[in-house]
């Protein structure tokens, strides 16, 4: 990474590990019960889409390098903000799950549609679907953790940390 006086790296503003860390132990506790039996592929589509809908450069840097640790191509990462007119990269249960993610992220009609939903509900059983959920979740919380905190992007190695967020 390459960083000049003009474009210098910002500073965190606070570490809720450091500062408050029975949350952030709560958090990778949930983050972990969360991730049970989901595809870890998929489960990192969901988390690069939720990071780049809230613009959260730190968790869009670790799930992009995870994605890539777990066998993901460099093609399908940088289609994923684009999944609407590349959907032909995608699986119709990813799609299914890419969707409800933007619907769960993004609130703003305060509402998920049921045909989301519904879409959701007819690739994935229950449990997965309730797990699914929870971890769509959970990748917004910490997504609200890195922009509150200005976590900064470019540090992570895949495995390096003890969270998987």
């Amino acid at each position: 990474m390459t960083t000049d006086a003009k474009h210098a790296e910002h500073s965190p503003r606070i570490s809720v590990a450091e500062v408050a860390p029975d949350v952030y132990q709560a958090m990778v506790r949930l983050d972990a019960a969360s991730r049970t039996g989901l595809d870890p592929v998929l489960l990192e589509l969901v988390r690069i889409r939720a990071s780049q809908i809230n613009h959260c450069a730190f968790c869009l840097d670790m799930h992009s390098r995870d994605a890539l640790a777990a066998g993901e191509s460099v093609e399908r990462i940088v289609q994923l903000s684009a999944w609407e007119e590349s959907r032909h990269f995608y699986t119709e249960k990813e799609i299914a799950a890419i969707e409800l993610t933007e619907a769960v992220t993004v609130l703003t009609d305060g509402f998920v549609p049921d045909e989301v939903y519904a879409r959701a509900a007819a690739h994935f059983d229950e449990p997965e679907l309730a797990r699914l959920i929870t971890a769509i979740t959970v990748i917004n919380a910490w997504n609200r953790f890195g922009v509150t905190g200005r976590l900064a992007p470019g540090h992570y190695t895949p495995g390096s940390h003890s969270r998987s967020h």
